[in-house]
C-alpha cells in the first residue's frame, strides 16, 4: 500500500478517477496528495467540497513538461489518469490525442525520473488492443512509451508500470449519465447498437486496479482485471427498470465513429505470455533487447497463439447480473431511495 506519509500525485485528477482515489485515500495516513489538471473550475469546487489540509492542486497540462517538472518535486508515487478519452472526438482531432496521450505521457515519465518518483502507474484502455480508432492507437502508443521509459530504470529508482480497464460504469464520458438523463426528461434512450458489448466496472475496481499494479507492478509490467461484460441494451433496459420506466422507449441509433462492437482487453499474443493472478492478469513486457539471433541460439520456445480475451467472451451480464453491479454506485443506491441523485463527476 502506499507509504506513511508519502506523498502523490494523480495527473487528471479533477476527473472521476481522481475523486475516487480521494474518497480512498485523503483520511488514510498518506502525507499529501496533489491533483494536477488544466481545469481550473474543476480544482476550485473540488477545493471547496474537500477543504482538507492533505490536499494540494497544481494547475498544469501534461502537454507541458515544465509544469509537470514543478508539480513532480518531492513527489513518491504518480497514477497517471490524464487523458482525452471521448472516442468521436478524438477520431475528429486526432492529433490532439497524439499530443496528451502519448506525448503528455513522454512529458509525465520524463519528469518523475528527473524528480526521482518512486514508482508510476499509467492508466490505459481497452481500446489500445487492436484499436481502430485515434484514441484507442494514441493509447496503444501510450503504453510504448511507459513499456520503453521502463527499460534501464533500476539505477534510478523509479518504477513504470500500467493498467488496462474497461467501461468505468459512471464516470465522465460514459453512457450511463446519457441515459439517466433521457430517462428523466423523457426521451428515448439513444443506443448505438443493441448487441454491442462492454466490460462493466465500478470506479471503486478501477482505483483496486490501479492500487493492485501499485503493489505488485515491476518495470514495464501491465495488469488487467478480469471483469464481466454486458450489451448495451441489457443496461439501458435495466437502468429503465431501475428508474421505474421499464417500457421506456430506446432509439437505435447506429455505431458512432470508431466504435467497435466488442472490446478486448488482451491480445491473443499477450493471452499466450500473461501470468493469471486470480482477479488480475499481469502482462509482463518483453525484455528482449534488439540482438534477436542470440535469443535463436539460447533456444527460447516460440510464442504460441491463443484467444484473446474480449467482452464477447468473458462472463456475461444478464439484467439481475447488471442490476447488482449498478448497485455497487453511490447515486444508483440513492436513486433506488428515491434521492434526486445524479452521478459524480
Amino acid at each position: 500500500m502506499l507509504t506513511p506519509n508519502a506523498k502523490l500525485l494523480i495527473t487528471g485528477g479533477t476527473g472521476s478517477f481522481g475523486n475516487a482515489v480521494l474518497k480512498r485515500f485523503l483520511d488514510s495516513d498518506i502525507g499529501e496528495i496533489r491533483v494536477f489538471s488544466r481545469d481550473e473550475k474543476k480544482q476550485d469546487d473540488m477545493r471547496k467540497h474537500y477543504a482538507h489540509p492533505k490536499l494540494k492542486f497544481y494547475i498544469g497540462d501534461v502537454r507541458d513538461r515544465q509544469s509537470l517538472v514543478n508539480a513532480t518535486r518531492g513527489v513518491d508515487y504518480i497514477f497517471h489518469a490524464a487523458a482525452l478519452k471521448q472516442v468521436p472526438s478524438c477520431e475528429f482531432h486526432p492529433m490532439e490525442a497524439v499530443h496528451t496521450n502519448i506525448l503528455g505521457t513522454e512529458n509525465v515519465l520524463e519528469a518523475a525520473i528527473q524528480n526521482k518518483v518512486r514508482k508510476v502507474v499509467c492508466l490505459s484502455t481497452d481500446k489500445a488492443v487492436y484499436p481502430i480508432n485515434a484514441m484507442g492507437i494514441s493509447k496503444a502508443m501510450m503504453e510504448k512509451v511507459m513499456v520503453a521509459k521502463s527499460r534501464n530504470l533500476e539505477a534510478t529508482g523509479t518504477v513504470v508500470c500500467g493498467t488496462r480497464y474497461g467501461n468505468v460504469m459512471a464516470s465522465r464520458g460514459s453512457v450511463i449519465p446519457l441515459f439517466i438523463e433521457q430517462l428523466r426528461s423523457g426521451k428515448p434512450m439513444t443506443v448505438t447498437d443493441p448487441d454491442m458489448t462492454r466490460f462493466m466496472m465500478t470506479l471503486a475496481d478501477a482505483v483496486d486496479l490501479v492500487l493492485y499494479a501499485f503493489e505488485h507492478g515491476n518495470n514495464g509490467d501491465l495488469f488487467v482485471q478480469k471483469a464481466p461484460a454486458a450489451t448495451v441494451e441489457v443496461l439501458a433496459r435495466t437502468l429503465a427498470r431501475m428508474l421505474g420506466k421499464p417500457e421506456h422507449a430506446l432509439q437505435v441509433i447506429g455505431t458512432r465513429h470508431g466504435e467497435k462492437l466488442y472490446e478486448v482487453l488482451l491480445s491473443r499474443e499477450e493471452m499466450a505470455c500473461a501470468e493469471d493472478m486470480g482477479d488480475y492478469y499481469r502482462i509482463p513486457p518483453d525484455l528482449r533487447d534488439l540482438n534477436y539471433a542470440k535469443f535463436v541460439e539460447q533456444g527460447e520456445e516460440k510464442i504460441s497463439r491463443s484467444e484473446d480475451y474480449n467482452s464477447h467472451n468473458t462472463e456475461r451480464l444478464d439484467s439481475a447480473g447488471m442490476e447488482r453491479l449498478l448497485l455497487k454506485l453511490d447515486f444508483m443506491r440513492a436513486i433506488q431511495r428515491g434521492e434526486a441523485a445524479t452521478p459524480e463527476e
